[in-house]
């Protein structure tokens, strides 16, 4: 009889832990919600990855991860979409050099993404710089900002969008002129203040 409760016991306490596979289709169905819940909170400094599935797991505390289990692309078309509808924000985009020279031959596929990547980028502006000053980027940001990483099914190298996020209604001739007068005002001398009675 004590065997009995003693294996009944075991069944209930597996069938009502979550299995690393629970986990995982939680996280597939929850990163959509995750993102429009995070972006009206998000701003300037803060980064959104929409990453290939080899990169990897950083530990600095700001940054998040969510496998998303999805296609790339797509994963990508909706972090776009919701990122248009946001007036307080707007992304940088910054690709990994590397994706430039990444031959065909040793990764079959690559030619055919980077086109279909250029056509939903859809003349944006977009940076490039090597994978391992973005990554530096996002570990030193990660301590201090929000970082929300994006985990696709691409099995491709170098092929993570990055979207650094600015100032929506604030930009950098705005900030020119501010830093400027700002400058000019400390050479101004300060009246005096008279003393009281």
């Amino acid at each position: 009889m004590r065997r009995m409760c003693c294996a009944m016991a075991a069944m209930i306490l597996l069938a009502s832990t979550p299995s690393r596979a629970d986990e995982e289709e939680r996280d597939h169905g929850e990163w959509r919600e995750r993102l429009r819940t995070l972006l009206p909170k998000m701003g300037h400094r803060n980064w959104i990855v929409v990453a290939d599935s080899a990169y990897p797991s950083q530990t600095a505390q700001g940054i998040e991860t969510i496998v998303t289990g999805e296609d790339h692309l797509k994963v990508l078309r909706q972090v776009m979409a919701e990122l248009a509808k946001q007036r307080h924000v707007r992304p940088v985009v910054y690709l990994d050099k590397e994706l430039a020279f990444v031959p065909e031959n040793h990764a079959r596929g690559i030619e055919s993404f980077r086109q279909r990547l250029h056509d939903v980028l859809d003349e944006r502006e977009v940076h490039t710089l090597p994978h391992e000053e973005i990554i530096a980027r996002l570990d030193k940001t990660g301590a201090t900002f929000h970082v929300l990483v994006l985990k696709t099914n691409l099995t491709l190298p170098y092929t993570s969008v990055f979207f650094e996020l600015d100032c929506g209604y604030w930009g950098a001739e705005g900030e020119k002129a501010l830093r400027e007068a700002m400058k000019a005002s400390d050479g101004e001398k300060l009246p005096k203040q008279e003393r009281g009675p």
